[in-house]
């Protein structure tokens, strides 16, 4: 086993701050504030037109036939069901907000991991984490990775990658 440094340099950034300050960061967030304008005007402009069929159909409900009736009613959930697919395309888990959010946002994070990794390796530091959010270890230096020395420890044979 490796013995344990006595004393490990230790750092941190704010992830959020440092991309704040980037001059590319302005332009990403008004590239996405624009979709997610354009984004909920279409979802409120379909939501309208839901309230207008249900509208029509409560102003005429008694001169339509049983049939009529059902045929309007799915016409209005239909209606419902599309603005809601919309809403979970767009701005869901893995809607297009998001996904575009990752594909404008990678540089610039991949920029920001650069940096770190490049003065936490020339300044000496162990470790240097990200205050923003949950923290996040950005830079572990690799002499402390005790992963092998667990796996030996529990008596599990590593096997060679050639």
């Amino acid at each position: 086993m490796k013995p344990a440094a006595a004393q490990q340099d230790i750092a941190y950034i704010d992830s959020d701050e440092v991309l704040e300050q980037m001059p590319e960061y302005a332009s990403v967030q008004e590239e996405l504030d624009q979709l997610e304008q354009e984004w909920r005007a279409e979802i409120e402009a379909q939501e309208e037109d839901v309230d207008a069929l249900v509208e029509e159909f409560q102003a005429r409900e008694l001169l339509y036939t049983p049939d009529e009736q059902e045929r309007q009613q799915e016409r209005i959930r239909e209606a419902r069901r599309e603005v809601e697919r919309l809403r979970d395309e767009y701005f869901g888990p893995e809607g297009q907000l998001f996904q575009r959010q990752q594909e404008l946002m990678r540089p610039l994070q991949e920029r920001v991991l650069e940096a770190v990794e490049d003065i936490a390796e020339s300044a000496g530091y162990d470790y240097v984490f990200d205050t923003a959010g949950e923290y996040l270890f950005m830079y572990a230096a690799p002499q402390h990775d005790l992963t092998e020395d667990v796996i030996l420890e529990l008596g599990i044979e590593l096997e060679t990658n050639n």
